[in-house]
């Protein structure tokens, strides 16, 4: 007999880690999703057009006979930025007019003082995007006005306030108004008040210091981008209470009373555990009714008396008549109309129940309408901090 063999475990070929890392590298090279719709790419289409066109005519019609140049090629990229990212930092007024115009200024400065074109080019475009560091005022379609001046050999100073300045200034008009009128705000101030969300799980000085250790320029700006944020945080937070079901956060432990059951034993029954309602059940768990604090309060009528508790006592004490006109059974004082909900619905559903009906206690039942649980204001309040939806 041949010796025992035992069966050997073929551990799961991994690929090596260089080749993870070259793959995610590679994927960089992807296109990004779009996160707009298709009416959102039609408006910036139609923006982008309707703005070089009537920068193109005005600008030809101021031209004199003599100019070379009446619209300068970069300002396609500037209208991209305008129309089609009307939040963005980048494409804001002053952005345009003084990015073009300061890069401009620096090309043709180049120009005169660098003979070299190769040499200007480079320098031109430094010192464009220095300048426009340092007014604060970057733009990358700049970069592009620095270097035509230097391609085009553009010496005079003419060539910064025509058709620089011009066609920078004539298409942030145009951004002004379609932007307005297409329900998207331009100019996007940069410099909003900054409003306390006491629910979200982080503050504006938090997202201050995170930007200063990020250390990158954003083409958003700070203001979009913790709205973005907050959005993104309550929409995680209705997804995940979406996600939670009535019997992930019920108490399962319920003490429940029946109709006949009296007044004093469900009253010992309620101090004895602390509850403010016990639900009313019959013989097979089924739910009737709800008896609460407020059900005892009523009856005794203690808004109409300063003997709060004799009143109260005289509620729940047994009379030891037969007959008599004072509630001796929980089915007496009960609420009969009680909202109840089944275990596998969603607890994001509970919100209106509890905030806008006034309920406190929500009894919860299987299939065959027997009682499972209950959900009192603390299990809501609870399932609402698990979810992220109140600051720890």
């Amino acid at each position: 007999m041949p010796p025992f063999d035992p069966p050997r475990t073929v551990a799961p070929s991994r690929s090596p880690a260089w080749q993870k890392n070259v793959s995610i590298w590679l994927k960089g090279f992807l296109p990004a999703p779009l996160t707009v719709d298709t009416s959102e790419q039609w408006r910036a289409i139609v923006g982008a057009m309707l703005g070089i066109v009537i920068t193109a005519v005005l600008c030809r019609l101021c031209a004199s006979p003599e100019t070379a140049m009446w619209l300068i090629a970069p300002l396609g990229a500037t209208a991209v930025l305008v129309f089609a990212v009307p939040a963005s930092p980048l494409a804001q007024p002053w952005a345009v007019v003084g990015g073009n115009t300061v890069s401009a200024l620096m090309g043709v400065l180049c120009v005169q003082l660098i003979h070299d074109p190769a040499l200007a080019a480079g320098v031109a475009v430094a010192a464009a995007v220095v300048t426009m560091f340092a007014l604060r005022c970057l733009h990358p379609p700049g970069g592009a006005a620095a270097l035509l001046a230097v391609l085009t050999q553009a010496s005079s100073l003419d060539f910064v306030l025509f058709p620089v300045l011009t066609n920078s200034v004539l298409l942030v008009l145009v951004g002004i108004v379609y932007n307005t009128a297409t329900g998207r705000r331009y100019p996007h101030g940069q410099g909003v008040e900054r409003v306390h969300t006491p629910k979200s799980r982080f503050s504006s000085a938090d997202l201050d210091e995170v930007l200063k250790r990020y250390n990158q320029v954003l083409d958003v700006s700070r203001d979009e981008l913790e709205n973005i944020l907050h959005m993104a945080e309550m929409n995680a937070m209705e997804r995940r209470m979406s996600e939670l079901r009535c019997e992930d956060i019920m108490t399962r432990t319920v003490f429940t009373v029946e109709y006949g059951t009296d007044l004093q034993e469900a009253w010992a029954l309620m101090r004895r555990h602390r509850v403010k309602a016990l639900p009313v059940v019959d013989r097979q768990r089924r739910i009737i009714g709800i008896i609460s604090l407020a059900d005892f309060m009523r009856h005794a009528d203690v808004d109409r008396s300063d003997h709060m508790r004799e009143r109260l006592n005289l509620l729940i004490k047994r009379s030891g008549n037969s007959h008599t006109t004072k509630p001796e059974a929980v089915g007496q004082i009960m609420c009969s109309k009680v909202r109840v909900v089944s275990a596998d619905r969603s607890v994001g559903e509970l919100m209106p129940i509890f905030s806008e009906h006034g309920h406190h206690h929500i009894p919860v039942i299987c299939d065959d309408n027997r009682l499972v649980g209950i959900i009192t204001q603390s299990d809501f309040v609870r399932a609402l901090y698990r979810s992220g939806g109140v600051q720890g």
